[in-house]
């Protein structure tokens, strides 16, 4: 079994590596960037689906069923809130100043350090939440084939890293836009295939599936306790505020957008994408029901962690493994696109990030084509070094589901921008000290991460769940404001 998988991950690696050699020829640094900005908005609307997923929401979301039940619903419901905000408020903008790397916005509003902490900003977040997502990958690979064998860990984690960063070092964003398509649709494949495979051998239909999980109480759809931190409306504004800070503030997702032709195919690209988004994620929690359903059918026993509590993230490669040869190569098919698509296009991102937002790429003239080319290159591999070793030293930590962590991390480290954006566009004729910016941007998620902690003693017994994004970004739009002055400039970047 061990070897059959390893097959299945070079087979479609070396797929991936094919679709790269042919996307990236005569490319140059504008292909890496934007793409040419030629991209069919139908294409990047598709591929946008399995970028969004991850690994993370692939094994996660599935296996949160058993805790959560499909409570994760009510933040897919705020996903198109999100979108909706990203189409009409922050693709126009971005499109009416022709940004390659969005942060460069902030330095047009505000200032030179406002640009350099934003961007340093979705560094951090984006470094720490697909390298998490990266491990999980990395993780299966290693439990259920290089650990038979007894290779380390770190073996897998070169592996996985060095494949992405060969097929995206040439071609960077046009390059993924393209290989997002394969990737998007091996990953739905994976979870529908194993949904059919579960029915067909329990004999059962999807409707008495979900009749038998809801007496269970599994597909639970919304919490009506205000205090809990799943209550409903907290998950649909999460939802919408993730959507907004995760995908309109973040330099991966947008980057793609942008390579649409115009702002209209951009806009087209989004909206697609969030009605395409509901679907996948009810596919996904239904796989959830069935690998449960069929857990408590045939006896199957769930992974446990040394404590003997159930590891969410388990639950689905342990099943697909045991299940058949044939749901094993689904199931390594999918994870590994899933990881791909969301891995490939934020190691571009944090490329783009730092060439344009901290070696100023768009404004030097004094560096040649072939001193950026060479100095991109460095960079992509320094941040692929930086991913390796987010990955292996997150090794002792995992013990439940990933997905809330990704979300925990994104709550704190987004907040900054979220309130940074928000002054820049809704606050008019006023400008911050740019100096004291860094400042703010620290302070806020300290300040954020206290009332968390201390928020059942502070509010009644009221607890953060996600929202605590929002409680961040409005910290720090309040602390702009405070250290606001009236903007005499002329130049209209709002």
């Amino acid at each position: 079994m061990s070897l059959l998988i390893l097959t299945v991950f070079i087979v479609y690696t070396v797929l991936i590596l094919v679709i790269a050699h042919f996307t990236s020829r005569k490319s140059n640094n504008e292909t890496f960037f934007t793409g040419n900005r030629k991209s069919p908005w139908f294409v990047v609307a598709y591929g946008m689906i399995g970028a969004s997923l991850s690994g993370v929401t692939f094994m996660s979301v599935p296996g949160n069923v058993y805790t959560s039940q499909f409570t994760y619903f009510g933040i897919v419901l705020g996903y198109i809130i999100g979108y909706a905000v990203i189409a009409l408020v922050l693709l126009p903008l971005y499109y009416r100043l022709n940004l390659t790397s969005i942060y460069t916005y902030l330095e047009m509003r505000f200032g030179r350090r406002s640009e350099k902490t934003g961007a340093a900003f979705f560094i951090l977040s984006r470094l720490l939440g697909s390298a998490l997502r990266m491990y999980l990958v990395v993780f299966v690979l290693y439990e259920f084939v290089f650990k038979t064998w007894g290779i380390p860990f770190w073996v897998p984690a070169v592996i996985f890293i060095a494949m992405i960063l060969v097929y995206t070092f040439k071609g960077g964003i046009k390059t993924i836009v393209w290989t997002d398509t394969l990737q998007t649709t091996f990953l739905i494949l994976a979870a529908v295939i194993t949904v059919v495979c579960i029915l067909r051998e329990l004999d059962i239909s999807i409707p008495d599936l979900l009749k038998a999980s809801s007496e269970q109480g599994y597909t639970k759809l919304f919490e009506t306790d205000p205090n809990h931190s799943r209550f409903w409306l907290k998950q649909i504004l999460s939802g919408a505020f993730i959507t907004i800070v995760m995908t309109g503030l973040d330099q991966d997702m947008m980057q793609k957008n942008m390579t649409c032709k115009s702002i209209r195919d951009a806009q087209k690209n989004v909206m697609t994408s969030s009605v395409l988004f509901i679907f996948v994620n009810i596919i996904f929690l239904c796989l959830g029901a069935a690998l449960i359903y069929y857990a408590q059918q045939t006896g199957f026993q769930l992974p446990t962690n040394d404590s003997g509590v159930v590891v969410n993230d388990k639950i689905f490669p342990a099943i697909a493994f045991s299940f058949s040869k044939f749901t094993s190569i689904v199931f390594v098919i999918g994870l590994v696109a899933a990881g791909y698509s969301s891995a490939d296009g934020t190691l571009t991102a944090l490329t783009t990030t730092f060439c344009y937002n901290f070696l100023d790429f768009g404004n030097n003239n004094e560096l040649t084509e072939e001193q950026k080319l060479r100095r991109r290159k460095q960079i992509h591999v320094m941040f692929a070094m930086a991913y390796l070793l987010v990955i292996i030293a997150f090794r002792p930590f995992h013990n439940q589901s990933l997905i809330d962590k990704v979300f925990e991390i994104a709550g704190y480290t987004y907040g900054p921008l979220l309130g940074l954006y928000s002054f820049g566009l809704f606050v008019k004729n006023r400008k911050p000290v740019d100096k004291f910016v860094p400042y703010i941007a620290i302070a806020s998620p300290i300040l954020s991460y206290l009332l968390s902690v201390y928020s059942t003693q502070l509010f009644n017994g009221y607890k953060f769940g996600f929202e605590i994004l929002i409680i961040n970004g409005l910290i720090t739009f309040l602390a702009l404001l405070a250290i606001s002055k009236k903007d005499i400039s002329k130049v209209s970047v709002k």
